[in-house]
C-alpha cells in the first residue's frame, strides 16, 4: 500500500537500445525509478494511501468515459501548439455534446509540452490530460494541484508547462496511458504487418522478442515496407529512441511497455542489418 514510506530509487539499468542489463551498475546513466509515485499525493491526497494497482485497476475501466471527457472538447478551443514563451495560465474550453452514451469524465488539465533538447523549438504542444492518469503511471511530473470542473458548457484547465526530449512521442504515451493498447504503440513508430498486431498480446510480445525466426521476419517486412533505405529505416530507429527518452523523463514504468518498446528496437536494428548487407 501507498503508506508515507521514503522514496527509495530502484536502479534499473538498460542497454543501449532499452533491453534490460542485469549487469548494468547504478551509475547516471541508469534509470532511477522511486517506490512509490509521489504525483498521486500532489494529484489525488485522498487515494495516497489507496494500493496503487487498485487505483491503476479502476483507472483502466474508467478509462471510456476519460475518453469521452477528451473528445467533448470543442476541438478549435484547443490549440494544437502555443509559443511556450507565452502560455496562458488556463485555457477556457467548450463542450460539445458527448458522442457516445458514456458519461465523460473531463481533462483536469493542459500540458503544455516542449522541448528540453531544443533551445531553437520555440512552440509547445497542447495535451488535455486527466492529471489522475499521468500521476498513476509516472514518477517523474510537474505538480498537477486543483483538478477542475466543468463549469455550465464551458471547462477551465490550468495550463501545465512540461519539457521532454520528444513531445511528439508524449502524444503516443499519453494514447496508451489511457487505452494500453500494445498495437496502438508498434504502429505509430513503424510499418508492421496488420496479421501481427490484430489482437497484440503482452504474451504475444515476449514470444515474439524469444524467437529469431519470427523477430527476423519482422525486420524483413520493415525492411521491405522502406524499400532498404537505411535512412528512413534510420528515422523509424529514432521514433524508437524517442519514445524510449520520453519514458525514461516520466519515470513511465509499465512492463509491457517496456517489453515492446525492447521489440520495436529489436526489428528496427534487424531491418538496418538487412538493408545493409542487400546494399553490400
Amino acid at each position: 500500500m501507498l503508506h508515507q514510506m521514503p522514496v527509495q530509487p530502484i536502479p534499473f539499468g538498460r542497454s543501449a537500445h532499452g533491453r534490460r542489463d542485469s549487469q548494468a551498475s547504478s551509475s547516471s546513466s541508469s534509470v532511477q525509478l522511486p517506490r512509490t509515485l509521489a504525483p498521486i499525493a500532489a494529484s489525488a491526497p485522498e487515494l495516497v494511501n489507496v494500493p496503487l494497482d487498485y487505483i491503476r485497476r479502476r483507472l483502466r475501466s474508467e478509462a471510456p468515459q476519460m475518453m469521452a471527457g477528451l473528445s467533448s472538447l470543442a476541438p478549435s478551443h484547443v490549440p494544437s501548439t502555443l509559443p511556450k514563451s507565452h502560455l496562458p495560465p488556463s485555457l477556457s474550453i467548450p463542450l460539445r455534446a458527448p458522442s457516445s452514451r458514456v458519461a465523460p469524465t473531463y481533462p483536469t488539465h493542459v500540458l503544455a509540452v516542449s522541448s528540453s533538447k531544443s533551445s531553437h523549438d520555440s512552440q509547445a504542444i497542447m495535451v488535455p490530460v486527466h492529471s489522475l492518469v499521468l500521476a498513476a503511471q509516472c514518477a517523474r511530473l510537474p505538480e498537477l494541484r486543483t483538478p477542475n470542473a466543468a463549469v455550465s458548457h464551458t471547462l477551465y484547465l490550468p495550463v501545465i508547462p512540461m519539457s521532454l526530449p520528444s513531445p511528439a512521442a508524449f502524444t503516443v504515451l499519453r494514447s496508451f496511458m489511457y487505452d494500453h493498447r500494445l498495437d496502438g504503440v508498434l504502429k505509430v513508430l513503424f510499418p508492421v504487418p496488420p496479421s501481427f498486431l490484430a489482437n497484440l498480446s503482452h504474451s504475444a510480445v515476449k514470444a515474439t522478442m524469444s524467437s529469431g525466426q519470427a523477430l527476423h521476419q519482422l525486420s524483413l517486412y520493415l525492411c521491405e515496407a522502406s524499400v532498404y533505405n537505411l535512412q528512413k529505416l534510420t528515422e523509424y530507429a529514432a521514433h524508437v529512441k524517442d519514445l524510449w527518452q520520453d519514458m525514461v523523463a516520466l519515470g513511465l514504468f509499465d512492463t509491457e511497455l517496456w517489453d515492446t518498446v525492447d521489440l520495436a528496437w529489436d526489428i528496427v536494428l534487424g531491418a538496418m542489418n538487412l538493408a545493409v548487407v542487400m546494399r553490400q
